[in-house]
């Protein structure tokens, strides 16, 4: 569990005065996750991937993202057990890039490891909602395996131009989803910046 290696030791608060609580399941998370959400008026407490959903729950959270981290996303079991506490309880959630998958996971759908990992700051990725292609920023080795999401109410959301692997993941009853690139990337692309927005609209009141 390579997350578990990187993660903060304990809840850190960041804020500049928004009153929307976000917590971030820190399973390495780059800073322009932080950047990005305090900049749309959001509270942000920052937990070790190994928080249960019943401590994380005490910060009365509005909403969950579960953050990027390196590594193979299976062996994230206590964010995992996590996560799929959070789902059935209804806590809208985001996840990125590592986090994209844990949510995969805790659904009940499967990951792999991709042949050719994605690298780069000019990866195309084809939003099934509209055709709009963005390019988007990329770091990552695993992927969600797309026949696996049958059942899980999860659907594809984004779909790779290159090679049609699953780039994004979105519950089609529950105000949660999940990208595999970085929507936050600095230095890199700001086409996906609005995925915050859209997860910030989904939260609690």
């Amino acid at each position: 569990d390579l997350a578990g290696e990187v993660t903060v030791g304990e809840p850190l608060t960041y804020s500049q005065g928004g009153k929307t609580v976000i917590v971030v399941i820190d399973c390495g998370m780059k800073y322009g996750i932080l950047r990005s959400l305090l900049a749309r008026g959001a509270c942000v407490i920052r937990v070790p991937s190994s928080m249960s959903s019943e401590e994380i729950q005490k910060f009365e959270p509005a909403g969950v993202l579960v953050s990027n981290g390196p590594g193979d996303p299976k062996r994230c079991t206590k964010t995992i057990q996590t996560v799929r506490g959070l789902l059935e309880g209804g806590t809208p959630m985001m996840g990125i890039c590592l986090g994209n998958q844990i949510l995969a996971l805790a659904a009940g759908a499967d990951t792999y490891k991709l042949p050719f990992g994605h690298r780069g700051s000019n990866q195309p990725c084809i939003d099934l909602g509209t055709m709009r292609c963005y390019i988007t920023s990329q770091n990552h080795g695993y992927a969600v395996r797309a026949e696996s999401l049958e059942g899980t109410g999860f659907q594809p959301s984004f779909l790779n131009a290159n090679d049609r692997t699953v780039e994004g993941i979105r519950h089609g009853e529950k105000p949660v989803f999940g990208v595999q690139f970085h929507p936050e990337a600095s230095p890199g692309p700001e086409d996906t910046a609005f995925l915050f927005d859209d997860f910030l609209r989904g939260v609690k009141p």
